[in-house]
């Protein structure tokens, strides 16, 4: 099969609203959570989240356009406009047929819905409805979006798989390219769930974390104290390509994707399976997949989304899957984005991929006392980033419904 290669990336994230800002900050170990400035929380058992920072998207996208978006294709649109710069494509130049767009969300337009269902009840005498409405909510409008922007008229289409959707797309547009049907591939994911609704469902659902107190800390994955993720937003985009369609037009090779796993827990509505069933099945497809084995991974970015029992499960199946490992870095950027549920997989592989680029571990920050012998076992890579040589990096992610996937990248070599 044909070697998938990465040519282009873009982020916008709750701690930077481009690549080399949220790379800057991710190794610096900044934390993006704050109270929410977007709507009144005090109804809520959260008052905090990850929103963007010094970010409008009037700046980004005229106002006569982006009126007719939900908040989560904005954020697509931006992120892969970086992607395709960052990536020096010519569309022009290229056959816009073989080229397509992969994306990932979780909840859509979980905004739009929200607010057009309040104003419709508003509206005793004239209930009516955006004519924009359906387009707005409907979760594959983004990838719809970002091909109608650049022509492409390859294979388009959005991945749901709850918080795993980001890496879902990514896994699927490698397999695409691999198998000959596409020769580049805009993937990635994108989510805006700091809303009313969003807030008050996860809240409802007992995921969220409470502490308001410590608000910018609260997101701390292995802590014996961890009560629950903070919700973060934004987009991260990836320019997946052919290795010769790359090498023919002259572009920079960033790293090569090696593979991807697909599994299920089959276990729980919200909850993962106890001893990471579903996540040990993911990761050892991926290795499969890569042709490689456990020895062979140098850094893991956790799913840990500081849940008790996420997290817990997740270091139960990677133990099951490499052991116990001296040179194995692991870390949880969660710790300092947040969940951005369907765009987790997008910005963490990116994180995976600087790493590997780089040399260089981002921290889990927040960590004060690890759980169990946790800390024992593996290198969580707690406080400060680490200098480390990364040639194979593995991301997981887990969503709701039992969902998991992992990619693993590589250096290019």
């Amino acid at each position: 099969m044909k070697r998938v290669v990465i040519t282009g990336m873009g982020a916008l994230t709750p701690i930077g609203n481009n690549i080399n800002d949220y790379w800057t900050n991710l190794k610096a170990g900044t934390s993006g959570a704050a109270e929410i400035t977007r709507f009144d929380t005090s109804k809520f058992k959260t008052h905090f989240g990850c929103e963007l920072k010094n970010f409008n998207i009037d700046d980004h996208i005229p106002r006569s356009e982006s009126r007719k978006y939900d908040r989560f294709t904005s954020y697509a649109l931006i992120a892969a406009e970086e992607a395709v710069k960052n990536a020096n494509i010519d569309f022009e130049s290229l056959n816009r047929n073989k080229i397509g767009v992969v994306w990932g969300s979780g909840n859509g337009g979980i905004e739009t819905f929200t607010e057009e269902m309040i104003d419709y009840v508003k509206r005793d005498e004239n209930p009516k409805f955006n004519p924009f409405f359906i387009p707005k909510i409907i979760a594959d409008i983004a990838s719809g979006v970002i091909s109608m922007k650049y022509g492409l008229r390859g294979i388009n289409f959005t991945c749901i798989s709850a918080c795993a959707s980001g890496t879902t797309a990514i896994i699927d547009a490698f397999n695409y390219i691999r198998w000959g049907k596409a020769n580049m591939v805009i993937t990635g994911g994108s989510e805006a769930p700091i809303t009313a609704a969003g807030l008050g469902g996860f809240n409802a659902s007992r995921a969220l974390s409470t502490n308001n107190e410590e608000a910018s800390t609260a997101s701390r994955p292995f802590d014996k104290t961890r009560d629950g993720f903070v919700v973060g937003e934004g987009a991260g985009a990836l320019i997946l390509e052919e290795y010769e369609h790359a090498k023919a037009r002259g572009a920079n090779i960033i790293a090569e994707v090696a593979g991807g796993g697909m599994a299920a827990d089959a276990y729980h509505l919200t909850g993962t399976h106890p001893e990471g069933e579903g996540a040990f099945l993911g990761m050892n497809e991926a290795l499969e997949d890569a042709g490689i084995t456990a020895k062979d991974i140098d850094y893991i970015n956790m799913h840990a989304t500081s849940t008790p029992i996420g997290d817990q499960s997740e270091l139960i199946a990677v133990e099951r899957v490499f052991g116990k490992r001296e040179n194995l870095k692991l870390s949880a950027t969660k710790s300092m984005t947040g969940h951005l549920l369907g765009a987790a997989g997008a910005i963490e592989s990116i994180a995976s991929i600087m790493a590997i680029q780089e040399g260089v571990i981002p921290p889990t920050i927040n960590t004060k006392e690890v759980d169990s012998d946790w800390g024992d076992k593996f290198d969580l890579t707690l406080g400060t980033a680490e200098k480390h040589d990364v040639r194979y990096a593995m991301s997981n992610t887990f969503g709701f419904g039992g969902h998991i996937a992992t990619a693993i990248f590589k250096r290019f070599e």
